[in-house]
């Protein structure tokens, strides 16, 4: 075993005593970027480059700082975006929200798909399904200055329609021409503060987690947003909390205009989206 291999071993068992969920991977994450390699590579890393900044980084990562705002990118799909203070760190859990979404539009009997996404963050969402449905014309709004920032960043040479705005108020222009509405909106109850993990409750921003007393505040706003923006027969994919199953379909009523609501498991098989049909007239 080389040095640097000997020292993430140390750093892995650090990151576990701070309470860090994926200690391991952290310690190779930082390792990599510190040195400039590859996670794979670490090994090469002769003794006499091993950088000390490396014990630099573990210190942020061991009092909860992101792995991402250390780093400066996260990893979504077939993307690297950049990120840090002031935007909403991407969560593999939402890997499958849009692979859900990505499968939808490709079973849609349309040439070039009309597709919002509603709080875009970092652009994730939005890069992803420009990526991976070449024909799309994708569409999205960030109301955060400090997350715009960032955004415009990540869609820059992109042909993602980036705007700043209101969700609830975004893209009139398009009212009644959008086959799919995709958000991953705040969705945490106020209530949920304390439990909240530190790398989220104190890096990413609040507007980005909270939503009122049981966190559907937004998204039942977001409702009414994409019932006005959807086509008959468009549909709407919105993420929530595994602990909000069963509730966000309910918004979804057919009395308001939608057909087939139901929730969905993530990668773990916990509930962790709705998706709904706006209705046929």
């Amino acid at each position: 075993m080389n040095l640097l291999l000997a020292e993430v071993a140390q750093a892995t068992q650090r990151l576990a005593d701070a309470g860090v969920p994926s200690p391991r991977n952290d310690a190779e994450e930082l390792a990599a970027f510190v040195h400039g390699v590859k996670r794979g590579e670490l090994h090469s890393v002769k003794d006499s480059d091993f950088d000390a900044r490396y014990w630099e980084v573990i210190a942020r990562r061991e009092q909860r700082e992101p792995l991402q705002h250390i780093t400066g990118r996260a990893y979504f799909r077939y993307l690297e975006l950049q990120v840090g203070p002031g935007v909403f760190v991407p969560r593999p859990e939402t890997e499958s929200v849009v692979g859900w979404a990505i499968d939808a539009v490709r079973a849609m009997d349309v040439v070039e798909p009309t597709i919002v996404d509603l709080c875009t963050g970092s652009g994730a969402i939005a890069l992803a399904l420009a990526q991976e449905v070449p024909r799309s014309k994708v569409h999205a709004v960030e109301l955060s200055e400090d997350a715009l920032a960032w955004t415009r960043k990540n869609v820059e040479g992109s042909r993602v329609d980036l705007r700043q705005g209101n969700a609830l108020d975004a893209f009139r222009d398009l009212d009644g021409h959008v086959d799919l509405v995709i958000s991953n909106p705040p969705y945490i109850p106020l209530t949920e503060w304390e439990y909240v993990a530190p790398e989220a409750r104190d890096y990413d921003p609040e507007l980005a987690l909270f939503s009122g007393e049981d966190g559907l505040d937004l998204i039942r706003g977001l409702e009414r947003t994409a019932h006005r923006l959807l086509r008959p027969g468009g549909v709407v994919v919105i993420e929530h909390a595994d602990t909000q199953g069963g509730q966000v379909p309910w918004i979804f009523t057919e009395e308001r205009g939608w057909a087939d609501a139901a929730d969905h498991p993530d990668l773990n098989n916990r509930p962790r989206f709705a998706t709904a049909r706006k209705a046929l007239p």
